[in-house]
């Protein structure tokens, strides 16, 4: 059994670890600090860049009365704490958009009513459903993104500025498309977006796009980033995951990737560098996934076999990311990985394609 650390739990007097001492003045992460971000050492033993919070899955299958699962969803840190925009998963098979909050990023407090927005035309303002947000804040505005229901699934968007009013934009993008993430910043004057193109279904293709906006409202310049193939943990269909990570080296995507197997899909994690001034060229592209799914809560479920990572909290000068993803559309839960560790599997497990 594992020994569930607290956060920070071994801190030396000065306020960091050992490695942490290493790498001062070397930060890789372009960021700021999230000093109580959620975080397990790594196991003893353990030969991955990534592992696993033993307390895992940290929100439930059943979380309160009317929700079937919580997974899929976006995690930042606000102020002392941490925000959440859930994916509930209502008992009538629906998945809805739900604010949540918690003191250390591991014990959440779901809103039970659905979050509402206001200001766009009720022809998009009133999906049958809404599922998949991420959360990126760009100068002082947080935009969340999903997949939205406008004659198919397309890429939603709103911005907030308190969590508490949220206003809703024109869509994104035409049906059909999944996966919208935005960039923490601009990028030669514009907004960038990835996502990726789909159908109305379960999708068993999909390769990742970027696209630009001036104004976050009228969307072109759509661009290929990279496809599927390659190795056959991604070889049906690949989608960008959380919100990139800037490096010194680097925008840092964690994505999902598909295979079809006798038993249906299965969804894995690896990760991708790209440029920082031109997210189309990439650098970097993990040939093995850093996690798959192994745990009993990822591969039972709803839908068994996902492991699909949705937000990243990183704390900058210590180079720690916590990664939340969905388990088996079914539960979330939580791994941990160093950014510095992350880069050097990439540049020793890499094949561009």
């Amino acid at each position: 059994m594992e020994t569930i650390l607290e956060p920070y739990a071994n801190v030396a007097k000065s306020g960091m670890w050992p490695k942490e001492k290493e790498m001062a003045g070397k930060q890789t992460i372009l960021g700021s600090s999230v000093s109580n971000i959620p975080w397990e050492e790594k196991p003893k033993g353990c030969a991955e860049v990534a592992w696993r919070y033993s307390g895992n899955p940290i929100i439930p299958r059943y979380p309160f009365p009317g929700a079937q699962g919580v997974y899929n969803s976006a995690a930042i840190a606000w102020k002392d704490a941490f925000l959440g925009v859930m994916r509930v998963e209502h008992r009538d098979s629906m998945p809805r958009l739900h604010l949540a909050r918690s003191a250390d990023g591991i014990h959440w407090d779901i809103e039970r009513e659905k979050i509402h927005m206001t200001g766009a035309p009720a022809d998009i303002s009133h999906p049958a459903y809404t599922y998949d947000p991420r959360v990126c804040r760009i100068d002082d505005e947080y935009y969340i993104t999903w997949c939205n229901d406008y004659h198919g699934p397309t890429i939603g968007i709103a911005r907030t500025r308190d969590f508490k009013s949220f206003e809703q934009l024109e869509n994104a993008f035409l049906p059909y498309n999944r996966n919208g993430v935005l960039f923490p910043r601009k990028i030669n004057g514009m907004y960038l977006m990835l996502s990726r193109p789909s159908d109305n279904g379960h999708t068993p293709f999909g390769d990742i796009y970027v696209s630009e906006s001036p104004d976050m409202m009228h969307w072109g310049r759509h661009r290929w980033v990279m496809g599927r193939g390659g190795q056959w943990w991604q070889s049906t269909k690949i989608g960008a995951g959380p919100i990139p990570i800037e490096t010194t080296q680097g925008w840092l995507l964690f994505y999902h990737g598909v295979i079809t197997n006798c038993n249906g899909f299965i969804y894995s994690m690896g990760a991708a560098l790209l440029d920082r001034d031109d997210p189309t060229k990439v650098l970097y592209r993990s040939n093995e996934y850093i996690l798959s799914p192994a745990a009993d809560y990822e591969t039972v479920g709803f839908t068994p076999n996902v492991f699909f990572p949705c937000a990243a909290v990183c704390d900058a000068p210590s180079g720690r990311i916590a990664l939340y993803y969905g388990a088996a559309d079914t539960y979330t839960a939580l791994c941990f990985c160093q950014v510095d560790e992350v880069l050097d599997f990439l540049k020793t497990h890499s094949t561009v394609f």
